[in-house]
C-alpha cells in the first residue's frame, strides 16, 4: 500500500488593496456592471460588505450545489408534483450558458454564465433585477482544447453565511482565475481576488466543480479541459471570505492531470472534513500517485487525513477509466459511494477507509454503471446519472451497493429529490423527466430546450429551476 504524501502549501502573497477605480464595483440597482480586472494583476480588491451582519435567509433559498454541502440534493417540504405535471412559468434569455445550478438568495434567483456574468432575477416572472459583468470569458480558440466556447464561469456559485455575499469563480481572457462575492440583493461587487491553480499552466485548467463555503473560506477545485491537454494538475484553493489573507492550497501529488472536475465539487462531512474525487493521473504503474482516487482533507489547511483509490488505478489511470467522474456521495450511516467511468462501485467508511490513505480496503464493491455528475441522495440509497441511464442504487447493512430500478436517457443530468420524485434533466434529449422514487414511472416529462452537460435543476417552493444553454427556464407546479 502506498503512502499519500502531504502537499498543503500555503501561499502568503497578499499585496496591497487596490482602490475601487481600478476595477470599478457596480453600484446597486438594475444592471449595474463591474469592469475587468487589470490585466496582469495578482491583486485583490476587498470591499466592507454592506452590512455587519447579514439578515438571515429565507425558506426555499437555495445556497449552494444541490442544496446542502453534502451535495445530497435532497429538498424535504417540496410539494408533491401536479397532476398532469409541472408547466413552463418563464424563460429569460441571458447572455451566455449557465452550466452552474441558479441559486436562490431571499427572494432573488442568481444565474452564473459563460459570459463571466452574475444575474439577478424575479422568481415569479424571471425579470432581471441586476446584471454584474466580471470580465470578458476566454474564447476556446486561445485555449490549448476544450469544450466550452467562450468559457466563463463553470461552476455553481456559493452563498457564504459571515459575508451574506454570493461567490463565483469566473475564467477570464488570458487564463486569469478570479474570485468574486457579490451582493445578492444588488449584485454589488464586494470582494474580488484572484485564485490561481498552484501548480501547471493556468490557461489549462477549468474550473467545473461547484464551490463550497467552510468556516469563512471559499473552496475551489481545479481540474483540466475537455481532452486532458495542456499542464495541469488537480488542485484545492481556499480564499478568505473577506478577500484579505492567505490562500491556502493542496495539490494532487501527480505530476500531471488528477484533475478535480465532478460538478458537486467539495463535499462536507459530518465530521467536518472535505470529500473530493481525483480524475485520471500520469502514473500506470510502480507508486501510485495521489489520483483515480476520493480524498478526505481537513477544511482549514486542506491536510489530507484520508484516501481511497482502488487496486486498478493503474489501468484506470492507462484508460481513462477513473473516479473523477462522479462527485463522492456520502450515504446515511458515514458511508461514501464511489463510482467512475469504470462502472465498479465502492463503499468507503469515513471513521474507517477514509482515516487512512492509500490502495484498496473498500467495504464493498459491485459493478454498477460508468457515472458521471453527482448523485442524488435519501439515507442509504443513490440515485446515479449514468452514460445512459439513472439507476437507483440501495446500499445495505452490509454495505453492498445493489443496483435497482434504471430509466434510460440519452445523457442523464444530475438529479434532485423532491415530493416523493426523482428530477432529473436529459441534456442529450433536451428534456427534464419527473419519476417516482420507489418505482422509477415516469410522472412527467418537461421540454428544457438545450441544456449543457450535467445540467441540474433547483426545487424552491412551487418553482423548478434549470440553468440552459441561453438563459434560466422555471417551471411552476413542482
Amino acid at each position: 500500500m502506498s503512502r499519500l504524501p502531504r502537499t498543503v502549501r500555503v501561499l502568503i502573497g497578499c499585496v496591497a488593496l487596490l482602490t475601487s477605480a481600478c476595477t470599478g464595483a457596480a453600484p446597486g440597482g438594475s444592471h449595474g456592471a463591474s469592469a475587468p480586472p487589470a490585466a496582469s494583476a495578482t491583486a485583490e480588491l476587498t470591499l466592507a460588505p454592506t452590512a455587519a451582519r447579514p439578515a438571515p435567509t429565507a425558506p426555499g433559498d437555495w445556497l449552494t450545489y444541490h442544496h446542502d454541502p453534502s451535495r445530497a440534493g435532497d429538498v424535504p417540504g417540496v410539494p408533491t408534483p401536479a397532476a398532469g405535471g409541472p408547466r413552463q412559468a418563464w424563460r429569460t434569455e441571458l447572455d451566455g450558458a449557465v452550466y452552474g445550478q441558479p441559486l436562490v438568495v431571499r427572494g432573488t434567483v442568481i444565474a452564473a454564465t459563460e459570459h463571466d456574468s452574475l444575474y439577478g432575477l424575479d422568481p415569479a416572472t424571471g425579470r432581471i433585477r441586476w446584471h454584474t459583468s466580471l470580465g470578458t470569458p476566454q474564447p476556446l480558440s486561445a485555449l490549448p482544447c476544450g469544450g466550452i466556447d467562450p468559457l466563463g464561469i463553470t461552476s455553481t456559485p456559493v452563498y457564504e453565511p459571515s459575508t451574506g455575499l454570493v461567490f463565483a469563480l469566473a475564467e477570464l481572457n488570458g487564463g486569469q482565475h478570479v474570485l468574486a462575492g457579490v451582493d445578492p440583493a444588488t449584485g454589488t461587487v464586494r470582494v474580488r481576488r484572484e485564485a490561481e491553480p498552484p501548480r501547471g499552466d493556468r490557461r489549462a485548467h477549468q474550473q467545473r466543480g461547484a464551490l463550497a463555503a467552510v468556516g469563512g473560506r471559499v473552496l475551489i477545485a481545479y481540474g483540466g479541459l475537455e481532452g486532458d491537454c495542456g499542464d495541469y494538475v488537480g488542485s484545492l484553493v481556499s480564499v478568505p471570505a473577506t478577500g484579505a489573507g492567505p490562500l491556502v492550497t493542496s495539490t494532487v501529488p501527480t505530476s500531471r492531470q488528477g484533475g478535480i472536475w465532478a460538478p458537486g465539487g467539495p463535499v462536507l462531512t459530518p465530521d467536518g472534513r472535505v470529500l473530493v474525487a481525483v480524475g485520471n493521473g500520469a502514473a500506470t504503474g510502480g507508486a501510485w500517485d495521489g489520483s483515480d482516487s476520493v480524498l478526505a482533507l481537513s477544511p482549514a489547511q486542506l491536510t489530507v487525513t484520508g484516501s481511497f483509490a482502488p487496486t486498478s488505478w493503474a489501468d484506470d489511470n492507462a484508460h481513462d477509466l477513473d473516479l473523477g467522474s462522479l462527485t463522492p456521495a456520502l450515504l446515511g450511516g458515514g458511508t461514501v459511494l464511489t463510482v467512475g467511468k469504470r462502472g465498479t462501485g465502492y463503499t468507503l467508511g469515513l471513521t474507517t477507509r477514509l482515516r487512512r490513505t492509500g490502495v484498496g480496503g473498500e467495504q464493498a464493491q459491485a459493478r454498477l454503471c460508468g457515472a458521471f455528475g453527482t448523485a442524488a441522495v435519501n439515507g442509504r440509497t443513490a440515485f446515479l446519472p449514468c452514460s445512459g441511464e439513472l439507476l437507483r442504487v440501495d446500499v445495505g447493512a452490509d454495505g453492498v451497493p445493489r443496483g435497482g430500478w434504471h430509466v434510460p436517457l440519452r445523457a442523464a443530468g444530475s438529479p434532485v429529490l423532491g415530493g416523493g420524485a426523482v428530477w432529473v434533466p436529459d441534456y442529450g434529449a433536451g428534456t427534464l423527466l419527473v419519476l417516482d422514487q420507489a418505482s422509477g414511472r415516469v410522472l412527467a416529462r418537461l421540454t428544457t430546450g438545450t441544456l449543457p452537460h450535467f445540467a441540474s435543476p433547483v426545487l424552491t417552493g412551487d418553482r423548478l429551476l434549470i440553468g440552459t444553454m441561453t438563459g434560466v427556464t422555471a417551471f411552476t407546479g413542482a
